[in-house]
């Protein structure tokens, strides 16, 4: 642990070696994301020259495609490491922008789309096994939370910066989007390339049944590893219940306002920015006090649920009661403050508790399947929140309540089957028959 954490003076708080090139790594791609990500079809529209049926039809099969490939990624980073395959991700995202303005043909165009959906899709996963690799403990948590934190702000800063872009070139401007967020993947890569991964080697009895299971033989075992390891399964199967409550904002929340409460568009940007702002502002210090209680991983994730399930039965009450425009304005920003603040609580928490559940050795394959729940639940939202939508406005928001309430027990039932390295974010100690401390290595 020496080798590659030292203790700040400040806090207190160990921290990794190479902690500040990785997330200005991060700030800076988010950067580059929010570039194109809120205008990725009339981005590529004007950047190839190819029509926007077209470009949509590309995005969708290369996006399907990306999903295909996350657990190859899962098995490439358990075999050459995190880092390393994270560094290739980030060349192949520069590449392929770099190369987005020559590829005006179809061919050339699903050519480069294929490969950088590839390395985008399975980004995610690449990202939490590398804070897996040069964190432990309490460190994982905040890590997590500094991510959040940056993503939304960079990703805020670069959809300024491109709207500022067109602002001066028009849409002649996407070609120079482009090459900025090649240049960002690029210098972004190079600073994460200073972090430092260590690998440990866990003690005997440091893990519960999750960490058994993947040390038995990690690379020959291969997938069958996670399918044997029902609590990481249940760990991944609460996940998707709460990424359900996840696509609410983006995908319901505006559905919900045009049809069945009859309010302007304009309140969905309106949530939309809270939601951003509160992320980038206080992500971190919400995160921090959490982490500071000393309260378990599982319970904290719970807790974010719960606050999630409180913000839909509010979305309940308002779409029963209906009350003046006034009122309802003031009651869908308290609504989406409870929400953030239960995905700023559960974010943190719910990464680190699946990163520290996954064996070491395995720990590519245990992200890939944990992934799928997020993945799961982006490709049924749209469909499911559109069909109970169409029955009764307040319908979706029951099913994504229950589905909190259940995530939330799901996690209280799992904590002692999880290991205890995953429940804590630091070990518990207790005292042995001598009055010595002595920390716990198994759940409790």
């Amino acid at each position: 642990m020496d080798v590659f954490m030292r203790k700040s003076a400040a806090s207190g708080e160990a921290k990794v070696a190479g902690e500040r090139s990785l997330l200005l790594g991060i700030g800076i791609s988010s950067v580059g994301i929010g570039m194109y990500i809120p205008f990725s079809l009339v981005f590529f529209h004007h950047v190839t020259g190819l029509s926007l049926t077209v470009v949509g039809l590309v995005m969708t099969v290369t996006g399907l495609a990306g999903l295909a490939f996350v657990p190859l990624a899962g098995t490439a980073v358990d075999r050459f490491g995190a880092k390393r395959v994270n560094l290739v991700l980030y060349g192949i995202r520069a590449l392929g922008f770099a190369l987005y303005p020559f590829a005006g043909s179809l061919p050339a165009f699903a050519a480069v789309a294929l490969v950088t959906a590839l390395a985008d899709r399975s980004f995610g996963v690449v990202q939490q096994s590398l804070i897996g690799e040069v964190a432990r403990g309490a460190a994982r948590d905040r890590l997590q939370a500094s991510t959040r934190a940056l993503q939304n702000a960079g990703m805020g800063a670069g959809a300024l910066l491109v709207s500022g872009v067109l602002a001066l070139w028009g849409t002649g401007g996407f070609t120079y989007t482009a090459w900025g967020n090649s240049l960002a993947f690029a210098l972004a890569g190079l600073l994460v390339g200073r972090v430092r991964a260590v690998r440990v080697v866990p003690t005997a009895g440091a893990a519960g049944p999750a960490g058994q299971a993947g040390a038995t033989a990690a690379g020959s075992v291969g997938y069958r590893t996670v399918l044997r390891d029902r609590p990481f399964l249940g760990l991944t199967a609460a996940n998707f219940l709460t990424a359900l409550g996840y696509c609410a904002l983006s995908v319901l929340f505006p559905l919900y306002l045009s049809t069945w409460l009859a309010a302007p568009d304009s309140l969905t940007g309106a949530a939309f920015t809270v939601n951003t702002v509160l992320c980038a502002g206080i992500g971190v210090l919400i995160a921090g006090r959490v982490r500071r209680s000393g309260a378990r991983r599982t319970r904290s994730a719970a807790l974010g649920a719960l606050l999630f399930a409180a913000a839909f039965v509010g979305q309940i009450v308002l779409g029963t009661l209906r009350p003046g425009r006034t009122a309802t304005l003031i009651a869908l920003l308290v609504i989406v403050v409870v929400y953030t603040l239960g995905e700023l609580v559960h974010s943190p928490s719910g990464g680190a508790l699946s990163v520290s559940a996954a064996p070491e050795a395995v720990r590519g394959r245990y992200l890939a399947t944990y992934q799928l729940s997020y993945s799961l639940a982006g490709a049924l939202a749209p469909s499911l929140f559109t069909a109970l939508l169409a029955v009764d406005g307040r319908l979706p928001w029951a099913v994504l309540a229950v589905a909190a309430l259940g995530a939330a027990l799901a996690l209280l039932r799992l904590e002692r089957h999880l290991p205890a390295e995953a429940v804590h974010a630091e070990p518990p100690v207790v005292r042995d028959a001598a009055g010595r401390r002595v920390p716990v290595t198994a759940a409790a």
